[in-house]
């Protein structure tokens, strides 16, 4: 089965002991909301039904339906699994955002002038943060990137109808290649 829109929902990481359990991490608020979506899908079409999971420290151990050896869970090491975006609730709070309808909205400032373009939102472990792409003076994107803490005082406003935000830039950004 091939999804029409796609939204990662975690990530496989290594085997767990020897029946065929994974750490999986979650890309969901709460951790074991993984198993609320019903069969997760990866990119070539395979199908993951859960049938056991539970907490563990900053991931949850996952059992799937059919993978049974160390062997077998070995293989699946990081694999992406995904749902389909219908699955997910609409009824996000006023300051809630899937990170997926983020990425690739126009980044304007205060004045509503677009500056760039959103590429992705990371969180390495201190909370999202934006990674825009600036436009150039060609009106293109640059190549060089920066991060924005994803924060009410950086981003004051987000309008997913027009998929864009407003930013407010602070004095000083770090710059990536």
């Amino acid at each position: 089965m091939k999804l029409e829109n796609p939204v990662l929902l975690a990530q496989i990481g290594a085997a767990h002991g020897i029946r065929g359990e994974v750490r999986v991490k979650p890309f969901t608020e709460d951790p074991l909301a993984i198993g609320d979506y019903g069969s997760l899908w990866s990119q070539d079409g395979r199908k993951f039904k859960i049938t056991n999971l539970r907490p563990q420290k900053t991931v949850v151990v996952v059992k799937f339906k059919g993978i049974n050896s160390r062997e077998d869970a070995e293989a699946l090491n990081r694999l992406e699994l995904f749902v389909d975006r219908s699955a997910l609730p609409d009824d996000t709070d006023e300051d809630e955002f899937y990170v997926t309808d983020l990425i690739g909205c126009d980044v304007r400032d205060e004045d509503g002038t677009k500056i760039g373009l959103v590429m992705t939102v990371p969180d390495f472990g201190a909370g999202p943060v934006l990674e825009i792409a600036p436009l150039n003076e060609a009106g293109g994107l640059s190549s060089k990137t920066y991060f924005l803490d994803f924060s009410l005082e950086n981003v004051p406003s987000v309008d997913l109808e027009n998929t864009s935000i407003t930013v407010s830039l602070p004095d000083e950004v770090s710059e990536r290649d």
